[in-house]
């Protein structure tokens, strides 16, 4: 028989200080460079690469340093 793992165990819930619809431009603006930097950890934490767009080219980073074009 399979074990139920309770749905608090499996899921956890994030508690933001401030809305982005209460923040200024540049509290806004520093929300959004952490937002890629925790996503990028997370992404090398499980093997994945880091796609995203730079200067107008989707590239794919490694965690060895590694750098793909895409496009």
């Amino acid at each position: 028989m399979e074990q139920e793992i309770p749905l608090n165990q499996v899921t956890r819930k994030g508690a933001m200080t401030k809305s982005p619809f209460e923040m200024t431009k540049s509290e806004y603006f520093v929300w959004q460079l952490q937002n890629q930097v925790d996503a990028r950890n997370n992404l090398f934490a499980i093997g994945q690469p880091f796609v995203h767009e730079k200067d107008g080219v989707i590239v794919a980073e490694h965690a060895d340093g590694r750098v793909e074009y895409i496009r």
